[in-house]
């Protein structure tokens, strides 16, 4: 799969959850998430843009992989996913084989639907308030229409700037070497 993502920093919540509900967006969920970063022994995914992490929601965890940036545009790159019954065994498996945690992330995230759009609002602690945008794409189709639309759909939404490519986990990297 390919995920087609762009996030920018907003103003304020209750600003936006206003805008999403004046366009039609309907609001599916409130969920809490907490990202454990791995870095690999073998190559260093912040010099090859990639990521490896163990995400754990209200109901869920999953292992996720998240591939090189395909373009400099947006944040578009391959993602596989999978659940899995435990975070800690996980963490065991991947410390074990010589993997180590780099950072954990937490988040409180709004998810909203718009046509096929999934939109999220995004209270991440140690930063300002974001928004996502995403479409999720199989590996054959052109993700430079979606990209497009997302761009188009901020818009919409009264955003013109403030984009970011870069992860949460390096925006509270780069936090911390200011």
């Amino acid at each position: 799969m390919i995920e087609v993502e762009v996030k920018a920093r907003i103003n304020s919540f209750e600003e936006m959850e206003k805008r999403l509900k004046d366009l039609g967006a309907v609001k599916t969920k409130d969920e809490f998430q907490e990202d454990i970063y791995f870095q690999s022994p073998i190559v260093d995914f912040a010099k090859t843009d990639e990521a490896l992490r163990i995400r754990t929601t209200n109901n869920d965890t999953f292992i996720t992989y998240k591939g090189p940036k395909l373009n400099e545009k947006a944040k578009t790159r391959k993602e596989v996913e999978m659940s899995i019954e435990s975070a800690s065994k996980a963490s065991d498996i991947f410390t074990e084989i010589g993997f180590a945690p780099a950072r954990t992330v937490r988040k409180s995230r709004q998810y909203y639907q718009y046509e096929n759009f999934e939109i999220s609002l995004d209270d991440v602690e140690g930063l300002p308030p974001y928004m996502e945008i995403e479409i999720a794409l199989s590996d054959s189709d052109d993700y430079t229409e979606a990209q497009n639309r997302i761009f188009e759909l901020f818009e919409k939404l009264g955003i013109t700037d403030g984009f970011e490519r870069t992860s949460y986990m390096e925006l509270l990297e780069n936090l911390n070497n200011e």
